[in-house]
């Protein structure tokens, strides 16, 4: 074994060894540094909040009594959430849940908002159903003979109008034409200095009726809702509204009835004279409600 310039020998094609005893010169020793732990994201409070305050949101948005308290914390639950987002080391899923609860719960309140004021509407303005019942006497019993005999004659229509008399009722109001004057012009003009006289051929009638209110609104409701309008024989509506006269004796319209409260009294409406007798008054107890067609004699 050759030992020059202190190598040791090696075989063709093979790299010199160091000597022996001294250090080789190789490619430095690599040293890996160790990662830093990942810090932990803190608590988003924000978020929190804004989770409490929709949660409580969307629980009062669907309490019919509440709608309110919804409407007030849902929003500001909104605003949070989005805040809570854009916190930066802050945890997120509570500002996401948020976000969704209440977007949520303002669709779920809107919904509770609608389905209760539609009910509120039919409580107060009435249902469409509304049902006839005769006086007793001739009167009744001929309209009862009449309806089996002609299925087509049915009560309360224009061609075979109810008799003056007849209870017309809905779910909330009970309404009778008591009596109706074809002849009182001069019983209108004479009840207040601020009436005018009916236009040339034209006269004012008087309808006496009862307005009961048979509802369940604790609150009540007006007789406004009953309407009493004329309708000539040709098919022309006329109300009371298309020349305002004080009627002798009004029937208080804007007084609150609760249950069972009637109120009475006279409305006055001009027809044309040609055909005074010949017209039908269309009733309408309740604003929803159907019509029925009473006889004016």
């Amino acid at each position: 074994m050759s030992h020059q310039q202190g190598y040791q020998q090696t075989a063709p094609g093979q790299p010199e060894q160091p000597p022996l005893g001294q250090p080789g010169y190789g490619p430095p020793t690599q040293t890996r540094t160790p990662r830093p732990a990942k810090a932990k994201k803190q608590s988003n409070v924000v978020g929190l909040i804004a989770l409490i305050a929709a949660a409580l949101g969307f629980i009062f948005a669907c309490i019919p009594g509440a709608l309110i308290i919804g409407w007030i914390l849902l929003p500001i639950a909104f605003v949070l959430a989005i805040v809570s987002l854009f916190l930066k080391d802050k945890v997120k899923w509570t500002g996401v849940t948020a976000l969704i609860v209440s977007i949520v719960g303002t669709i779920v309140g809107f919904t509770v908002f609608f389905a209760v004021v539609g009910t509120s509407f039919d409580n107060a303005f009435g249902s469409g159903d509304t049902t006839i019942a005769a006086p007793s006497g001739d009167a009744g019993t001929n309209d009862q003979a009449a309806a089996k005999e002609d299925p087509a004659a049915k009560a309360g229509t224009r061609e075979n109008p109810s008799p003056i008399g007849s209870v017309v009722a809905s779910d909330d109001w009970r309404v009778v034409i008591n009596s109706v004057t074809l002849a009182a012009t001069d019983a209108v003009v004479a009840a207040n200095q601020f009436n005018e006289r009916p236009a040339k051929g034209s006269q004012y009638i008087l309808v006496n009726y009862s307005a009961t209110y048979i509802g369940d609104d604790p609150d009540g409701q007006m007789p406004a809702f009953v309407s009493i309008e004329y309708v000539t024989a040709n098919g022309t509506t006329v109300n009371g509204l298309d020349k305002l006269v004080a009627a002798p004796k009004p029937i208080d319209t804007t007084s609150t009835l609760y249950k069972d409260g009637t109120a009475t009294g006279n409305t006055a409406i001009e027809v044309p004279t040609a055909t005074a007798g010949q017209g039908v008054l269309a009733v309408r107890p309740g604003m929803l409600a159907d019509k029925v067609f009473v006889a004016v004699k």
